[in-house]
Formats: structure tokens, sequence, C-alpha cells
């Protein structure tokens, strides 16, 4: 009994260190099959992130919003030495309090405001197509819902997320929540992330994302206080010499100012279009406004920002506005700016590794 129970265990061992049918001898295949298994993966991978583009859209606006919480939790620890919470939560009570204020006392006056603007903007172009049809341009048929798509082909397909009121208010919700999340405990999401990592990549990574993290708040403090000159001093300048609906006037420069050149451009092309449908006078002083506001915008504070943060060229962010517009959407068009300045702090963190890398690679050769 005992001899045979020893044969079975014998046996079971020895089949245990037998080759399977399914085991692969050849180092040379062995090898191709991982190549194929990371191709696979790679592939994958791209995959999911074209099929999940607006969750990912989503979760990088978040992490701007957090920039923007955590550069005024920052910015208000200069002055005020209370803990890093209650700073938070000063400034996430002081954007709900603005929200508020801008519903309840100035959203009456605003959304009548935008009731009227549709027709005025759809008269003047109509204006403009019988100007253009009576001079030989062509007939030109423009009503808004061509308006509306073309704008949607422009800004490509992946809109869904933001197309609509309720989605829009949705994602806007999303993106404010999921931004104080990650602006109450920063390190801890960034040591996760870490961790993931191999041991001889984590310090590279730290140095990186705090490179881009002080990068986007600099950038973001320009951009939000671009918003402020350009939105107040729109509608401080449209009251002062007529121009109807001057508080919308003022709220669509300043939020259009959030997209560099294009939404400058937007904002010029309604008031213009807007001071001349009050008279010819109105109009040519909604071109003076727009090009004063546009040059003190120009001039002062996008230089100012720039000596903080990297110096984008105007070229290189309108070319990734109309290639993340025509791929991403709206979201695309918004995030353009933050996307490249990212990109480029990646790659010039990368450079600055290769240079200090090549003299200890020829200290090593000439040794």
């Amino acid at each position: 009994m005992v001899e045979r129970k020893e044969r079975a265990q014998a046996r079971a061992k020895a089949t245990a260190n037998t080759p399977g049918p399914t085991e692969i001898r050849s180092q040379l295949v062995r090898g191709e099959l991982l190549k194929a298994s990371v191709w696979i993966g790679l592939a994958l991978l791209v995959g999911a992130c074209i099929i999940l583009i607006q969750p990912i859209l989503l979760i990088f606006a978040g992490i701007v919003m957090a920039s923007m919480l955590d550069g005024g939790t920052r910015l208000l620890g200069r002055v005020l030495p209370i803990a890093r919470g209650w700073r938070l939560l000063i400034v996430c009570l002081s954007l709900v309090a603005f929200l508020i204020w801008t519903i309840l006392f100035a959203g009456s006056q605003i959304a009548d405001q935008a009731a009227t603007l549709q027709q005025v903007v759809m008269g003047q172009v109509q204006r403009i197509a019988a100007w253009a049809s009576d001079h030989g341009m062509g007939n030109l048929q423009i009503d808004t819902k061509t308006i509306t798509d073309n704008l949607a082909g422009t800004f490509g397909r992946v809109t869904a997320a933001v197309g609509t009121v309720l989605g829009a208010l949705t994602s806007l919700i999303m993106v404010l929540v999921l931004g104080i999340f990650i602006a109450i405990e920063p390190r801890l999401y960034e040591r996760g992330v870490a961790w993931m990592l191999p041991m001889k990549s984590r310090e590279n990574f730290y140095i990186t994302t705090a490179r881009m993290g002080f990068t986007l708040r600099r950038l973001m403090a320009g951009r939000l206080l671009g918003m402020l000159v350009e939105g107040v001093g729109t509608w401080l300048a449209c009251m002062a010499v007529g121009i109807p609906m001057a508080a919308l006037m003022g709220l669509l420069t300043g939020l259009l100012a959030f997209i560099p050149n294009i939404g400058a451009i937007v904002s010029g092309v309604l008031l213009v279009l807007v001071g001349f449908s009050a008279g010819t006078d109105t109009g040519l002083w909604a071109i003076a406004i727009y090009f004063i506001v546009q040059t003190v915008d120009g001039y002062l504070i996008v230089p100012m920002v720039a000596k903080q943060t990297v110096d984008l060229a105007p070229a290189l962010v309108l070319g990734a506005q109309i290639l993340f517009g025509a791929l991403l959407g709206i979201m695309g068009l918004f995030l353009a700016d933050p996307i490249v300045a990212m990109i480029k702090v990646a790659l010039e963190r990368e450079a600055e590794r290769n240079a200090g890398a090549a003299p200890e690679a020829k200290a090593a050769a000439s040794a």
C-alpha cells in the first residue's frame, strides 16, 4: 500500500515537471508572442481612448478646474494664514455665491437680452447676404439652421456630452465636483499614479507633474484675469456708448476669452453686428471697443502670463484649436490651450533629462 502510494506520488511529480501541449519551448516564439501582446494591448488602449474620449475630456476639464481652485487657495494663503481646507472652502463658496448672484440678479436681464440677440444677429447677417447678392456675389440663403449645422460640422461630431442644455449642465456639474475632489487632496491622486509606475520613473514623474501644476495654475490665472478684464471692460464701454445688450455682450466676451484667438474673433463679430444694428456710429464705437479691449489683453495680460508660464506661439495654439475642435468637438476646442501647454512642459522635461543623461553617458564611455 505504501509502495503504491509512493509510486503514485512519483508519477504525479513526474507529470508536474513534464512540459504540456501548450508549453512554448522556443525562445523566438516566446519573444514574438510578447511583442504581439504589447502591440495588441496598445491597439486596444488606443481604441478605448477613442471610445471614451468624452469622459477623458471631462476628467481633464476637472483637472483644469482643480488647478483653478488650487491656485485660488494658494493665492488666498498669502493673505489669510489659515488651514488649506478652510481656504479652499472660502474659494468654493465664493464661486457658488458668484453663480447664484449671476442667476438671480443678472439672470433675468441677460435672459431677456439673449432672447433678442439671435434676432438681431440673424437680421444683420441677412442684410450682409442681401448686400452681397446685390453686388453680384451670388444668392446667399442664410438661416439659423444653416449656421447651426455649419458650426456643428466645424466643431466635429464628438459633442454629445454637451450637445443639449441638460447635457451641458450635467457636464458642468461633473467637472465642478471632480475639480473640488481633486483640489481637496491633490497629493493623494499624484501618489496613487506614481505608485503604479516603476521606482526609477517616480522621481521624474513628481518633477514633471509639479511643473505641469505650476504651469496650469499660472495659465488659468492669466486666463481668468483676461476674462475679467475683457468682460467687464466690454460691458462698461458698451453701456457708455449706448450699444444694445451691454450686459450680454460683456458676459459673452468674458466667457469666449477663455478660448484664445477663436473666442476673440467670435466675440468681436457679435459685438460689431449688435453695434451696427443700432446705427453706423454705434457700430464704429463697437469696432473701437473691440480693438481697445483686445489690445489691452494682447499686449498687457498675455505677455505677463507668458513670462510666468509656457510661451505658446499663437499659430501653434490656433492650429491645436482647429485640430482638437474638428476631432473632439467643443470640449476639445475649449481645452486645446491647456493640453498644448501640458504637452510642451512634458517635452521640455524630457529634453532636460536627455541633456543631463548625455554627459553621464560620455563620462562612462571615456572611463
